[in-house]
Order: C-alpha cells, then sequence, then structure tokens
C-alpha cells in the first residue's frame, strides 16, 4: 500500500497532510512533534539537522543553518534578494549563476550546497515524516506554489522532487489549496455564489487573491504579492522594542552582536506567538549581551502598539488587492485568513473595521472552530491529493491544461432590461464558462416582444444616513460632545450597459410564458435564445449568435 499527500511549502514552514478514503484530513506531524516545520537545514560537522533542530542552530552556528531558500528554486543569483537568507548561511553566487551555501562541515571543509540540493533534502525530510506517522510508502505528493511561481519554477520543483522518489502528481496554487480547505469545511459552500478574498501572510512575504466560487467552479480574479511583508516584520518591532528596554536598562547595546540579535529574535518569535493567546507574555533570555541576563514582561496592548506599522502595511497590502480587482469591501463575502501571523489578534480586528458587517473574517480570533490559518494550505493539498489519487497521468496532464486552470470566465454580467428599464442580470459576472442559464418572462397583454440583451455595467451608489438629531428641552443641559458624522453607505448598482444583441417574438398570446436562455459555449461564442413555453406543443425558437 502507498499514499498521496499534500505538502504546503514554504519559504519559512512546511507543513504535510493526508486525507483519507472518507475525506477526513490529518496533519502530520514529524518526528520531533511538529506539525508546522521549519523550512531549514543546519550542519553540524557531519550531522545534519532539519526543522525545529535545525532552527535552533541559527544562534550558535547561524553561518551553516540553510533558511529562507523557497522562493531561489529554479531562478539565478542574479534574479532574487538574497537579503532573506542574511540571518542565515549568507547566499553565494555559483559558477553557473545559480544559488548556493558555503556550508563549514568536518575539519573545516567548505561544502557549497545548491539550492537545488537543499530542496531535495528538505523534500525528502518531509517525504520520511509522512512515511513514519502512516506506517505506509508515500510515493506521491501535489504540492502548493504561490500564483507568481514562474513555468520554470514549477517544471524545476517538479524535476527536483521526483528525483528524491516523491513524484509529484499535481501542483496547485496556494489561495485556491487555502480556500478548498475551508470550503470542504463547510459543504455549503460550494453551492452559493461568493467572492472570496484569501489573505496569506507568511514569513517572510504576504500573498493575496480574491476567488470568486460560482456553482461550485473556483476563478482567480486578482492577485497580489509583497516579498518584504511578512510575519518577521512583527518579531523585528519587538526585537526593537526589547533591545531599546535591554540599552536602557543596562547601557549596553545588543544589536552589535549577531548572537544577541539571534536571542533576541528567538524569544521575540516565542512571544509573539504566547500573545496571541493570552493577554501577557515574559521574555526571558540567559546572556544577551556582555553576561547580562534579561528578563521583561509584556502585555498585548504594549505589543500592539509596537506592532502598528506592520499591521498598516497589512490590512493596506489588502486594501490595495481590492482596489485591483476593481471591487469594494461589501462585494467581498468572505475573507480567509492563512499564515502564522494571521493568529495576530490586532490584524483580525483592525480588517474587521475596514469591511461592512456583511462581510465575514475567517481567523481564530473570530470563529474558534476555524481551520488554523498555517493548515489550511497543506489541508487543501491533501484534499486535492484524495481527488486525483486514481487518475492516470493522462487525465492529470488534462486537467491541468491552460483551459482548465486558468478558468475562463465573463468580465461583466449578461442580462436583460425589464418593463421599468431596470437591468436583470442572468449570467452574473466571474461565472466560469461554458455555461448555460435562463429566465422565465410574461408577455401580458401584448401579441409580440422585443428581447435586448445587454452587458451589465457596475456603479457605486452612496447613500448618505444623516445621524439623528437630539432635541432638548429648555431646562436641559446642552450636549458638549461634537455633533455626529453623517454615515455613507456604499453599494454596488448594475445597470444596462453595452446593447449585445436583440431578437423578438409575434404572434403571442396574452399572458404567455416565454423563455429566454443564453448559452456560452467554450470557445467564447455567446448564443442567446427565445422561446414561448406552450403546454402539450412544441415551442418556437429563435436564436441568434454573438462573438
Amino acid at each position: 500500500m502507498s499514499a498521496v499527500i499534500g505538502i504546503s511549502f514554504g519559504n519559512t514552514s512546511s507543513s504535510i497532510a493526508f486525507a483519507n478514503g472518507e475525506g477526513k484530513v490529518e496533519v502530520i506531524a514529524n518526528p520531533d512533534g511538529d506539525r508546522s516545520i521549519p523550512s531549514t537545514l543546519a550542519y553540524v560537522g557531519e550531522d545534519e539537522y532539519h526543522g525545529q533542530q535545525a532552527n535552533a542552530q541559527l544562534i550558535r552556528n547561524s553561518k551553516n543553518t540553510i533558511i529562507n531558500f523557497r522562493d531561489f528554486i529554479g531562478k539565478t543569483f542574479d534574479e532574487v534578494n538574497t537579503e532573506v537568507t542574511k540571518t542565515g548561511a549568507p547566499a553565494i553566487k555559483t559558477a553557473d549563476g545559480s544559488i548556493g551555501f558555503n556550508i563549514t562541515r568536518q575539519d573545516g571543509k567548505v561544502e557549497v550546497i545548491t539550492v537545488a540540493e537543499a530542496t531535495k533534502r528538505h523534500l525528502k525530510q518531509l517525504q520520511n515524516a509522512a512515511e513514519d506517522f502512516l506506517g505506509k510508502k508515500v510515493e506521491g505528493a501535489v504540492i502548493t506554489v504561490p500564483t507568481d511561481f514562474t513555468e520554470a519554477q514549477r517544471e524545476e520543483l517538479i524535476k527536483l522532487s521526483n528525483e528524491t522518489g516523491l513524484k509529484v502528481h499535481q501542483l496547485i496554487n496556494e489561495p485556491s489549496s487555502a480556500l478548498l480547505s475551508h470550503l470542504t469545511q463547510k459543504d455549503e459552500s460550494y453551492s452559493q455564489n461568493k467572492i472570496y478574498l484569501v489573505a496569506d501572510f507568511g514569513g517572510i512575504r504576504s500573498d493575496a487573491a480574491i476567488i470568486a466560487v460560482r456553482g461550485g467552479i473556483l476563478t482567480v480574479l486578482s492577485t497580489l504579492h509583497d516579498k518584504e511583508l511578512g510575519g518577521d516584520r512583527l518579531d523585528e518591532a519587538l526585537m526593537e522594542f526589547f533591545a531599546k528596554d535591554f540599552e536602557k536598562k543596562y547601557k549596553v547595546n545588543p544589536r552589535t552582536d549577531a548572537r544577541s540579535l539571534a536571542k533576541l529574535r528567538s524569544e521575540s518569535i516565542v512571544v509573539k506567538k504566547t500573545l496571541s493567546n493570552v493577554q501577557s507574555s515574559t521574555c526571558s533570555i540567559e546572556s544577551v549581551a556582555e553576561g547580562i541576563d534579561y528578563h521583561t514582561t509584556i502585555n498585548r496592548l504594549r505589543y500592539e502598539l509596537t506592532i502598528r506599522g506592520t499591521i498598516s502595511k497589512m490590512t493596506g497590502f489588502v486594501e490595495k488587492l481590492v482596489e485591483r480587482a476593481e471591487l469594494i469591501p461589501s462585494e467581498i463575502n468572505e475573507i480567509l485568513l492563512v499564515g502564522g501571523s494571521s493568529n495576530t489578534p490586532k490584524l483580525s480586528s483592525e480588517l474587521r473595521s475596514l469591511f461592512p458587517e456583511s462581510t465575514a473574517i475567517i481567523s481564530p480570533v473570530f470563529d474558534t472552530k476555524a481551520i488554523l490559518p498555517n493548515e489550511l494550505i497543506c489541508r487543501g493539498a491533501a484534499l486535492q491529493a484524495a481527488l486525483i489519487e486514481s487518475f492516470d497521468d493522462d487525465e492529470i496532464k488534462e486537467s491541468l491544461q491552460p483551459i482548465v486552470v486558468n478558468t475562463q470566465h465573463l468580465v461583466h454580467s449578461i442580462g436583460i432590461k425589464d418593463a421599468d428599464g431596470k437591468f436583470v442580470p442572468i449570467v452574473v459576472s466571474e461565472t466560469a464558462y461554458p455555461i448555460k442559464r435562463s429566465l422565465e418572462v410574461t408577455n401580458g397583454e401584448s401579441s409580440s416582444v422585443l428581447v435586448e440583451l445587454y452587458e451589465g455595467k457596475k456603479s457605486i451608489k452612496e447613500t448618505v444616513i444623516e445621524p439623528t438629531k437630539v432635541e432638548y428641552s429648555d431646562d436641559e443641559e446642552d450636549s458638549s460632545e461634537e455633533d455626529e458624522e453623517p454615515e455613507i453607505i456604499k453599494e454596488v448598482v448594475e445597470e444596462c450597459g453595452e446593447l449585445l444583441g436583440s431578437l423578438s417574438l409575434k404572434d403571442l398570446k396574452p399572458a404567455s410564458k416565454l423563455e429566454i436562455i443564453i448559452n456560452i459555449t467554450q470557445d467564447g461564442k455567446l448564443h442567446i435564445s427565445s422561446r414561448e413555453l406552450k403546454v402539450g406543443s412544441v415551442a418556437t425558437k429563435v436564436e441568434l449568435e454573438f462573438k
């Protein structure tokens, strides 16, 4: 017996999961008990460490510890920002222009470990951890990648994984995988037409996507990436707070020593995670600098003031994506927060203030039953792995054709104008095609009907609600409070835009029932037909064809 697993391979951490035949998903812990496994390799002499054991080497052995290398896959040295490796083994340019790391091994011998080799070793460890947990061989995987991974990077990742003996059945985009996990948890969401914003705040970068779900089909409408905004910015803000406090108390600057900074960073990560769950945390570090120990306490309010700059950038990142998609906040039905930094309560509360109450924000802060943000992606990958496990290579290849992966969808709604001149959508925007939709109307007393097909045109309607005025009697003092500002409510309305075409039905009986049918084919051709619904007879049909 063998298994196919789902792998979320991140710059900072990786996760693995397995879905059984009943659709139940298990997030797999490695032998150290970690479900969120650091994407880190460290070397001490002839020994190689992985995961949390490797992360521990960042304090005493940082120059032999490889971190943040995922985005380097399939890239040359000149194409990347190597600053992300500065707290570990620095990235170097190899003879062929690729990226590697100088690692000092036994007896001072220097070994160059390339990004390709580091990737294979890391994937092998994930495969071994899954086999230990499941008790059977793992022969394949579905691996997630960011939406901005190039075709060359995807091909390189597949090649490297296959070379380790871990066959890649499919690569899927991280936001789609996270949303798949969320929707599977709530089965009814598949049948609902909704627009989701998936915001993934990782360790060293942030990625987001707006995805429309129409009839169970996921369509990516817009994406956004920031490779300089991530959870490490929260760590750095907390590090600086502790460094200032230490310097103020002991007149020693801990920033001048790499080991001191590594200790501050390691403890800041622990404090950050603690403050996501409780109101206060202690920071205790032995020998920060010049042999001086450091101990202090910080509460959540002080922490939130410390990180307010980074939180502001994260919320601005989400706002920018909504603007890029040419949407307004009220059009977003749900916001799904992904990544370890999404556990930060302040991030959820700030997003709550930016979006209307009708927009649900899915995070552990507002829903204790929500899937952990750092497990969403690997769970979705495991579900996809279980789905395609029985497919053969040709079927999987067919499912990866651009026409399938890059879902064709309508940008604008298509509909008709009613008797009052209002736009009535038949097929809403973001609907994937091929698709067929119909609408029943009546002709009233008229013997003929002209059917005009329009493209929907969105506009934003603003409604100003003036605050209620309070009148005071002569013996009551005037309120000292300032007058309240009027509330402005924005909503999206659709009107008739471009006329796409028309057709007419004649010689109709009064109060006849008419059916208007829209059919959009796979190659993007639009057909409109209209017919009179007759009882016990064949209905007549007129058809026009548009491009």
